[in-house]
């Protein structure tokens, strides 16, 4: 079902183009917080363990079948441009990411930007990464039947993971999931890319809010330039997982995850772009029923049991 217009002026009215996020992010994590209480079907079982990187107690949680045995993980990175989301905020969708995909969802509270910038959240992300691929062998399940997974933000850290991973030669990811990945570094009227200038502001996500994630997360200018910070901007994609990346009509990141999916296949790589009609940024975490996260969940399944 195509956008009505009483929608799109719905829309309009709640992309708040004038709010500047690096200045209301902690009241967004506030508001954020608000809808995290989620009661738990009897048939999951939910815990949370820590995972040491350097100083740094990594918060992780885990989200098993109780009655289904599964020997396949699912690796999360929950989006929030960096700075807003955590394993609470994601709990609904990490549930729902189990029971449809029938794998065991490890989620990741990476530390958050601007209190803890680039590429902190990123090395967080990569020592879970590092336990459950090398040294954790957690519950028999071998290293080919892990696949890293991230939305929006989280889509960003899960391939400047698999860069970071082939460049350290520690560990490779087989496979990865990228959802409406960001992966470029340019928000402004000079961007390349039609998404962002099309969708870039009547749409919930506009492209000056992503302009102040992107500040809020990097160190400096020169970050913009590192292949950790912004994929799609590598000098080099070769040797990278198979790939399923899925963007949405309607957001302003929509061309560049579309056109890193292209990189990687001419770097030589096996990916596969989807765009789903009518959906905007951010409808990974709407309910199941929704024929947009079905359609979603369906190319995730294919991709994941093929």
């Amino acid at each position: 079902m195509a956008i009505s217009k009483a929608m799109l002026t719905a829309l309009k009215t709640l992309s708040y183009p004038d709010v500047d996020i690096r200045k209301t992010y902690k009241l967004h994590r506030k508001v954020k917080s608000l809808g995290r209480g989620f009661r738990i079907s009897r048939n999951y079982k939910i815990w949370d363990r820590l995972v040491l990187n350097g100083e740094h107690e990594v918060p992780v949680r885990i989200f098993s079948p109780k009655n289904e045995k599964t020997d396949r993980i699912l690796l999360f990175f929950h989006g929030g441009g960096w700075v807003v989301g955590n394993i609470d905020t994601y709990t609904r969708v990490c549930v729902n990411m189990a029971r449809l995909t029938k794998h065991i969802v490890v989620s990741v509270d990476y530390r958050l930007a601007p209190e803890n910038k680039f590429p902190l959240g990123l090395e967080d992300c990569y020592t879970v990464a590092k336990e459950l691929y090398i040294d954790g062998n957690y519950r028999d399940v071998k290293p080919e039947n892990i696949t890293i997974i991230g939305d929006s933000a989280g889509g960003n850290l899960a391939a400047a993971l698999s860069l970071m991973a082939r460049d350290r030669g520690e560990f490779m990811p087989s496979k990865q999931i990228l959802i409406y990945p960001a992966t470029g570094n340019d928000y402004s009227e000079n961007s390349p890319f039609a998404s962002v200038k099309d969708n870039g502001k009547d749409y919930l996500l506009t492209s000056k809010r992503v302009e102040g994630y992107m500040d809020l997360y990097m160190s400096s200018e020169e970050d913009k330039k590192n292949p950790y910070f912004s994929p799609l901007h590598a000098s080099d994609l070769t040797n990278q997982p198979e790939t399923l990346i899925i963007t949405a009509e309607f957001c302003p990141l929509r061309d560049e995850g579309e056109a890193y999916g292209k990189k990687l296949n001419e770097a030589g790589n096996k990916a596969y772009v989807h765009r789903i009609p009518d959906a905007l940024h951010g409808y990974f975490a709407l309910p199941p029923n929704f024929d947009m996260v079905e359609k979603t969940y369906e190319l995730i399944n294919e991709f994941l049991w093929r």
